[in-house]
């Protein structure tokens, strides 16, 4: 069994580890691209936050499990008379600073831990929840289950090759969906322009911000959105079908492609706090009703 050195020895562990990774995932962040910096935050926030609640709860769970006698020797004092004047004086323990430390240490970790569960309390009935509660309920009724993709700036790219892969459609890799997407937005111009606007002005895009727009999509992680979806259709041929929490579903591709089968993803405003976000979907199978 670990002692408590033990375990906060393997906690600064894998505490290093963590910092690894985070600094791994931040420099996944293509510079520029705020969008995929925004999500490599919310899932960098998300790693710190499960492991301090592991921590934390793992200090809980032994310093609850100490010896009972170990406990009433720490914290119960001890009683004696003098003989001569039968006054009670009260004997402490004596703590070691090492000891102190310990505790102030475990007093901290279970305000934190207390700190996260009130904080998942109130998510319980926040709008993540309750928009992934509508999600599935939509898709139960449909048979289906939500399928997570990773938040990374690929979600929507990665969502159609999930479905491609699902329905037994030919599959692709990211690189070459976003070029052949890219081309097709590029190709079709009067098509999508006047659905492109500056993010700061609002004015619908100039030459040059339209081909750097085209750039990004084919280069880097840059969230894709409607327009993406309507030019996914027209280079895949197929019909992609979008379920949201509110509101009817919308399908992007032409009647000529109702032949195939349709790809169906999901779309949640509030999957991550900073920004939007695609999953895919699947067959609802029995493990999942219970």
């Amino acid at each position: 069994m670990e002692t408590e050195e033990d375990i906060i020895s393997r906690h600064r562990k894998e505490k290093k580890d963590l910092q690894a990774k985070i600094q791994s995932l931040k420099k996944s962040a293509t510079k520029g691209d705020k969008k995929k910096r925004k999500e490599v935050l919310e899932e960098i926030a998300k790693l710190e936050i499960d492991s301090e609640k592991k921590h934390s709860e793992e200090l809980n769970n032994f310093n609850n499990s100490k010896n009972k006698e170990e406990v009433i020797e720490n914290s119960a004092p001890e009683i004696e008379k003098t003989a001569d004047d039968d006054e009670t004086t009260t004997t402490q323990p004596r703590i070691t600073k090492a000891q102190k430390r310990r505790d102030k240490k475990i007093r901290e970790e279970k305000e934190r831990a207390a700190d996260i569960a009130e904080q998942e309390e109130l998510n319980k009935n926040g709008p993540r929840t309750l928009e992934t509660q509508s999600i599935t309920n939509i898709l139960k009724a449909r048979n289906l289950s939500l399928h997570p993709i990773i938040s990374d700036g690929n979600c929507l790219f990665n969502a159609v090759i999930h479905q491609l892969d699902l329905k037994e459609c030919d599959v692709t890799d990211i690189s070459t969906l976003r070029d052949k997407t890219a081309k097709y937005i590029e190709n079709h111009k009067d098509e999508f322009i006047f659905y492109m606007t500056n993010q700061d002005t609002g004015d619908v895009l100039n030459e040059e911000e339209f081909l750097k727009y085209c750039e990004s999509l084919r280069s880097t992680s840059a969230w894709g959105g409607q327009i993406e979806i309507s030019a996914l259709s027209n280079v895949l041929k197929v019909q992609i079908e979008v379920i949201q929490a509110t509101g009817p579903p919308t399908i992007q591709g032409a009647e000529e492609y109702s032949n195939r089968p349709k790809l169906v993803i999901t779309y949640h405003r509030h999957m991550y706090s900073l920004g939007e976000h695609y999953n895919s979907t699947k067959p609802l199978v029995v493990e999942e009703t219970d």
